[in-house]
């Protein structure tokens, strides 16, 4: 339970017990009690939104990697990609901020159903204009805006449904079990575009996307109705709503340290705007195109071997002190990637920083699902969904300012040790985050 002084502070909220007993299983011994922790895999309903995303989690970087190709064979220009990223930004900020105060009014399952569906005719229509060779930025930035709402209504109402289908005590590891998947996703996904381009065509994978997307719409048809547990007047779901979120979310200082711990370390902390910079001028000897792809691809490698192996960790119960040491080894693991020299130095510290950026993600997102009521679950997601989609986009902006004054390293170094101080800073003057468990 949540020890902060804090009266407003919430407790861990009771947690509907899954349509079926779910069985203990036998102790975890040897080699087991290192790896994942599949418990939540155990509950049909779970198991069915987790499958759900092992198809889609790969399939959705298909597409991320066909429109900016598309936008880039059509302009020749990468001032356009940006332009076309950043179009898709606004529509996921204002619907996943609405997002989140309908997924608290309306059955959650529902909400998938449509906004799955929405999801997959967007691709269908990428598949659509690239076939018929329309070569129309502005319909591709048109769809891709149309695509990140849909998405921006669908991830609040998917996160905070996992409450509702898994024990509370299991939360950090279905959160190891889903992030896991979507960090896998970035890896595969990508290098599966790379191949498949030049067999198959570009047109084909925003097809690949629009079938997967079918296989996440029926298992999500097979999940329980997910309606709202309070009764009463039927609520609504507009401004009044998601300003009562965002009200609710300052008087709550364990779930506000959790949103700005994300932000403390994406923010000051994600240098990926410099990893061309640094691999054609640092690590260019070792040949700049493999430089950049490990740099990018080092992450994720690092999250996802951080949830292969999330038994180490998901059982704790301390999840404030996880967040806050999660957060400074990210910090401290950017410093030392910024210090070395040596390209496979780097990836490693790169990789250790996923690994700590998975250990974050399991422990605040488990803090989110617990220590928020389910009235409000589908509002914190709306705000969580614009905290990660927005963090690295400011991060670009920043590292990429401070890069060009100081130079990268400096700046990579710099943002890494900032990490470290802000965030020690923040748990030794506001208490709340560090004495929270569940």
């Amino acid at each position: 339970m949540d020890t902060s002084e804090s009266s407003t502070e919430p407790q861990p909220s009771a947690q509907p017990q899954p349509s079926a007993p779910v069985e203990a299983g036998p102790p975890r011994v040897g080699w087991r009690r290192w790896a994942m922790d599949t418990r939540p895999l155990r509950i049909p309903a779970y198991r069915r939104l987790w499958s759900s995303t092992i198809v889609t989690a790969v399939g959705s970087q298909l597409t991320a990697v066909a429109v900016p190709k598309q936008v880039y064979d059509i302009t020749g220009s990468s001032a356009w990609v940006g332009a076309a990223s950043l179009a898709g930004l606004l529509p996921l900020i204002v619907f996943a901020l609405w997002g989140g105060a309908v997924a608290d009014t309306m059955d959650r399952r529902k909400l998938l159903l449509i906004t799955n569906i929405g999801i997959a005719v967007t691709s269908l229509l990428f598949w659509v204009q690239a076939v018929i060779g329309l070569d129309s930025v502005v319909v591709l930035m048109l769809l891709l805006a149309m695509q990140q709402a849909f998405w921006g209504l669908n991830a609040p109402a998917r996160n905070a449904s996992i409450a509702r289908l898994v024990p509370a005590e299991q939360l950090p590891a279905a959160n190891a079990l889903g992030s896991t998947v979507m960090q896998t996703g970035q890896v595969v996904g990508p290098l599966l575009a790379g191949v498949l381009i030049p067999v198959i065509g570009l047109a084909e994978l925003y097809l690949i996307d629009a079938l997967a997307l079918c296989v996440t719409v029926w298992a999500v048809y097979q999940l329980p109705k997910l309606p709202p547990l309070v009764g009463g007047a039927t609520r609504r779901a507009g401004v009044r709503e998601i300003v009562e979120g965002f009200r609710y979310l300052s008087l709550h200082k364990v779930l506000l340290l959790s949103f700005l711990a994300d932000i403390i370390a994406m923010v000051f902390g994600m240098p990926r705007a410099l990893f061309p910079q640094l691999a054609a001028q640092t690590y260019g000897s070792y040949g700049e195109g493999l430089a950049l792809g490990l740099l990018f691809a080092a992450i994720p490698i690092g999250a996802v071997l951080g949830g292969l192996f999330s038994g180490t960790f998901s059982r704790a119960r301390r999840h404030g002190w996880m967040v806050i040491g999660a957060v400074v080894a990210w910090g401290a693991a950017i410093a030392g990637f910024g210090l070395s020299a040596n390209l496979w130095v780097a990836a490693a510290f790169l990789a250790v920083a996923g690994l700590a950026d998975m250990v974050s993600m399991v422990f605040r997102g488990a803090i989110l699902l617990s220590a928020a009521t389910d009235e409000m679950r589908g509002r914190m997601q709306g705000v969580f969904t614009v905290v990660v989609a927005g963090g690295p986009r400011l991060a670009d902006v920043l590292h990429g300012t401070a890069g060009s004054a100081f130079g990268p390293r400096t700046a990579v170094v710099g943002g890494g040790l900032l990490v470290v101080v802000v965030m020690l800073g923040l748990a030794a003057a506001v208490p709340a985050l560090r004495r929270y468990r569940i």
